[in-house]
């Protein structure tokens, strides 16, 4: 079993920029892709991005040229650097995992972010 624990949500003016960090423990070793997905009320878990165990990104078209996300193999962390945030990227941000051996995905309890005046 995997472990996610994130950080860093909070309230944020837009334009201004937050940092999201992902803590994985136990079963590391059956992680290879990891990401953030988010939940704004009323609307469905969407990805918004991506890196594997390499480095290789993916990013939704929302996060693109905004937000970015890097990778600590040795720390087993994930982050997410959001930068130009409006009020749309408001939301619960959950940092998740793939399990490669299950190919099924572990998951963070969630932090919310809030972009507001």
């Amino acid at each position: 079993q995997v472990q996610l624990v994130e950080s860093g949500g909070g309230l944020v003016q837009p334009g201004g920029s937050l940092r999201l960090s992902c803590a994985a423990s136990g079963s590391v070793f059956r992680i290879n892709v990891m990401g953030w997905y988010r939940q704004a009320p009323g609307k469905q878990r969407e990805l918004v991005a991506l890196i594997s165990g390499g480095g290789s990104t993916n990013y939704a078209d929302s996060a693109k040229g905004r937000f970015t996300i890097s990778r600590d193999n040795a720390l087993n962390t994930v982050s997410l650097q959001m930068d130009s945030l409006k009020p749309e990227d408001t939301a619960t941000y959950y940092c998740q995992a793939r399990d490669r051996y299950r190919n099924s995905d572990y998951w963070g309890q969630g932090t919310q972010v809030t972009v507001s005046s």
